[in-house]
């Protein structure tokens, strides 16, 4: 009973597969009342040796997490999304000196490091920006890095991401095409 009650406490995190301009997946985590949200257009990596680009996007609210279908063309993002991971997270923050950081001021330093409770992602992984925005060749664009801990959870030998195409939905189980289908009426 302790590990359901921590399981609710714990906030939550969402991976989804987009299939806008560019195909993409958004790593979205609950901070503070909203979704903070990064473009990984490699997708994450359940392998250490994997450094995935992460380049930060507009937070999104919360409900936003359970969102699966397709976004109308002309409209911001248009494409098709699943929801590819699900779950929660606990941050591990800490100072250097034993105490405790709040997660949001650890994004803030450009420093993040969390456990995933996930159907698909388990295990330590790590936000680090690599670029702020606000330098002279950043072309005002920031980046981070997203990379899991070499802990006992890790993948090593093959690649540790996963195929955007037939990845099915942590959600419903289905895949980008299925849901396009179903957006459009068609049986399959």
């Amino acid at each position: 009973m302790g590990t359901e009650s921590d399981e609710t406490a714990r906030p939550h995190f969402v991976v989804q597969i987009h299939d806008a301009r560019r195909m993409h997946f958004d790593f979205r985590l609950e901070v503070d009342g909203v979704l903070k949200s990064w473009a990984v257009p490699r997708g994450p990596s359940e392998n250490p040796s994997d450094r995935r680009l992460a380049v930060p996007t507009e937070d999104h609210p919360l409900e936003y997490r359970e969102f699966e279908g397709v976004i109308p063309r002309g409209e911001s993002g248009s494409g098709t999304v699943i929801v590819w991971d699900q779950g929660t997270y606990r941050p591990l923050g800490h100072d250097g000196q034993g105490g405790s950081v709040p997660f949001a001021e650890s994004l803030g330093l450009g420093h993040a490091t969390f456990w995933l409770y996930g159907k698909k992602l388990h295990g330590e992984f790590a936000l680090t920006r690599i670029r702020k925005g606000d330098e002279p060749d950043s072309g005002g664009h920031e980046a981070w890095l997203l990379i899991k801990a070499n802990d006992r959870l890790a993948v090593r030998g093959r690649p540790g991401s996963p195929d955007p195409y037939h990845a099915r939905s942590a959600r419903t189980g289905r895949t980008l095409h299925q849901v396009a289908a179903a957006a459009r009426g068609d049986a399959g």
